[in-house]
């Protein structure tokens, strides 16, 4: 049987970093991740091709290959899943369907022919036993959730991974906490699972095979939850194999704010490879943190625990939200000066959206609040639900706050404030080609025809004099800046300020 794997295109978001992929000459930010390990759970007489839309078209061609379509999504990736659904069926040829988007929202999609929701390590084998045996059923799902130290090692071989700025795979799943906006514990569940160092190692094996010499982003939903396994068994592990195969691959992942608190871990992580972590902070607002169940966010002084992160080695990204019940007219400002003053450069700030699954989705439901379906993009000026605050003072506001914090001269601050707290590498490292052509590119786009160009100049300029061996740090956020502006521009429907 000959499967195509298809992967929806992303819209130009915060976080696809379309404009900034130019710079490397890469077409994507991170590969399928959850389709190369479904490819690794088929039986291994099948043939499989990937069509990720994200680096290249699907064409005619692949469709007359296949037997039957297997197709994964994110929320954000909808609009792209339903032109790629209607372009199979156009093509008769049969879909199977699963992943985040579907599990939570397959009743959007009534063209496809079966869905295999949840975690595939329970649903895939039971559609598989049923499709060899002529008796697919339509909707395969399930409550509990798997032991992933069964699930194999991603089919890297099915990318083209030259196409991708960076490659990715997964150490745990589940998240302890409840915030209410967030449907990570519907997908996953609270308890952490974890998978074996000797898992992950094989997969960094896996991934090195293939040449990989770039960044690996690791998608725990909260990296650091398993903190007595992280410190005996996988960090250990980590700095082992990064010694012993002398790589100097850089990692990043997601957790929470209070890896703060653990001087051990931070230095553990640092050692192993980790430069860089994505923190749900959302806001600083207590009253608003304790009614959205992110009580772990508060009674905490979150831009000292920032700084904390920082000065250990690695670069907090943060997730901001504006739009809360508790929120006013004075939140903008609030966040704006948490976010300038804590060196946060890549601030993903969006509006308030009731996802399906969570308990705030179901809340708006009983209250007659829920406008539609959530786009999956909180970052692009719009919300699916009736907020407390006055709607156009929100969307007004939340307009104004992204121009003020995307504005070259806010913007370039915060690069600064960054390289001042982040500790610079003790020796310059040499600069691979794809760094090299980067840097050029951005001083040319960015220096020379920008409107950013005298704050491009003046931070190189005074990086070269402060933080030399930081340059190439200096460069690729110079870069997301670029790519971040754009996406105001495209969303927020004015051209940002240039101040």
């Amino acid at each position: 049987m000959n499967i195509l794997l298809l992967y929806p295109e992303f819209p130009d978001t915060f976080w696809s970093f379309k404009h900034a992929l130019k710079f490397v000459k890469k077409q994507a930010s991170l590969p399928p991740l959850g389709l190369i390990t479904v490819a690794a759970m088929l039986p291994k007489s099948w043939e499989r091709r990937l069509v990720d839309l994200n680096v290249k078209p699907l064409q005619d061609e692949d469709l007359a290959w296949a037997d039957i379509a297997f197709v994964s999504a994110m929320a954000v990736q909808q609009d792209s899943a339903h032109r790629l659904i209607a372009r199979c069926k156009e093509a008769e040829l049969p879909v199977v369907a699963g992943g985040p988007l579907f599990t939570t929202g397959y009743e959007q999609f009534p063209e496809v022919d079966y869905f295999v929701l949840n975690e595939a390590e329970i649903t895939l084998p039971r559609f598989l036993e049923d499709l060899e045996q002529g008796m697919p059923q339509r909707h395969y799902s399930c409550t509990e959730f798997p032991d992933i130290t069964k699930t194999p090692v991603p089919e890297w071989e099915l990318l083209d991974i030259k196409k991708y700025a960076s490659m990715a795979l997964q150490f745990s799943r589940g998240c302890p906490y409840r915030c209410d906006f967030c449907n990570i514990t519907t997908l996953f569940g609270h308890k952490i699972r974890t998978k074996t160092s000797a898992q992950i190692i094989a997969e960094l094996d896996g991934i090195k095979k293939r040449g990989w010499h770039e960044n690996i982003f690791f998608v725990d939903d909260n990296f650091i939850a398993h903190r007595s396994y992280l410190k005996k068994e996988l960090l250990p592990a980590l700095i082992a194999w990064r010694k012993k195969n002398g790589v100097k691959n850089a990692f990043y992942t997601e957790c929470s704010i209070n890896l703060a608190d653990d001087d051990e871990l931070m230095a553990l992580m640092v050692q192993a490879g980790f430069n860089q972590v994505f923190i749900g902070i959302e806001t600083p607002e207590d009253s608003a943190l304790q009614a959205c169940g992110k009580q772990h966010n508060t009674s905490r002084n979150m831009l000292e625990n920032v700084r904390r992160i920082q000065n250990a080695g690695m670069e907090v990204q943060g997730g901001f939200i504006v739009g809360f019940d508790t929120d006013t007219s004075s939140i903008f400002q609030k966040q704006i000066e948490f976010i300038q003053k804590s060196g946060i450069v890549t601030a993903m700030v969006g509006i308030l959206q009731a996802l399906p699954g969570t308990k705030l989705y179901e809340r708006m439901k009983t209250e007659g609040r829920l406008l539609s379906i959530s786009s999956g993009d909180n970052a692009d000026s719009n919300t699916n639900i009736i907020p407390i605050m006055d709607p156009e003072v929100l969307r007004k506001g939340y307009r104004e706050m992204m121009n003020h914090l995307y504005a070259p001269k806010h913007y370039y601050q915060r690069i600064r404030t960054l390289l001042k707290e982040f500790p610079a590498p003790e020796f310059k490292t040499r600069l691979r080609m794809s760094q090299l052509m980067a840097f050029m590119r951005s001083t040319f786009i960015l220096g020379v025809i920008g409107r950013e160009r005298v704050h491009y100049w003046r931070m190189l300029g005074w990086t070269v004099f402060n933080r030399q061996n930081s340059l190439p740090m200096a460069v690729t956020l110079a870069i997301y800046g670029h790519h971040f502006r754009k996406v105001c521009a495209l969303h927020l429907k004015e051209r940002p300020s240039v101040t």
